[in-house]
């Protein structure tokens, strides 16, 4: 298999665990985190780059799915995101919108 196959299996993997990710956030979100470790390992292993709109989506710290108004708070000021978890406290600024 070529190496853009590979990456195009590894970032539709992704997807996927994301979609799991925001699924059991509420009732398993040991299992959330869980699938957040497994999208980026994926990320790693096949060089595929995770999508912009998921980026905001994740803790960088400890691997928890953020969800606006849940467990997370994404704030918008003149283009600049700041993304907090509320479960370990870090923060973070991109230059994208949030689309959460």
């Amino acid at each position: 298999m070529n190496k853009n196959g590979l990456s195009q299996i590894g970032t539709e993997r992704i997807y996927r665990l994301f979609e799991l990710a925001e699924q059991e956030l509420e009732k398993h979100p040991e299992r959330s985190v869980r699938y957040v470790q497994l999208s980026r390992e994926i990320s790693k292993k096949t060089r595929a780059r995770f999508p912009d709109e998921l980026k905001l989506k994740f803790c960088k710290k400890c691997n928890a799915f953020i969800k606006d108004g849940y467990n997370g708070a994404i704030t918008e000021s003149g283009g600049i995101a700041n993304v907090k978890c509320l479960g370990c406290g870090f923060e973070r600024k991109t230059g994208r919108k949030s689309r959460a």
